[in-house]
């Protein structure tokens, strides 16, 4: 059995907030991954195999509730990287 569609949500939340705001020529691959890495682990994962399954069972209060959240996580990550 194999469990590769399953996958953490907030894994794309993340990178895509690093990519949007964060993603310079001056930050290291290592730095970017470290970044990710600290703030995935401040938030509990939201499995899932299928991107359309979890957005059409959540209210859009609750994916705003989620981008906040990764927003708030990933500029934790980003002081925590260069403190």
């Amino acid at each position: 059995m194999a469990f590769d569609a399953i996958q953490n949500y907030y894994e794309k939340l993340v990178f895509d907030e690093i990519v949007q705001h964060y993603w310079t020529h001056e930050l290291s691959e290592d730095e970017l991954e470290d970044i990710a890495c600290i703030a995935l682990n401040t938030m509990s994962p939201r499995y899932i195999r299928h991107h359309v399954d979890l957005c059409f069972f959540m209210s859009q209060e609750e994916r705003n509730r989620m981008v906040d959240e990764v927003k708030i996580a990933v500029a934790f990550a980003y002081k925590k990287v260069f403190s």
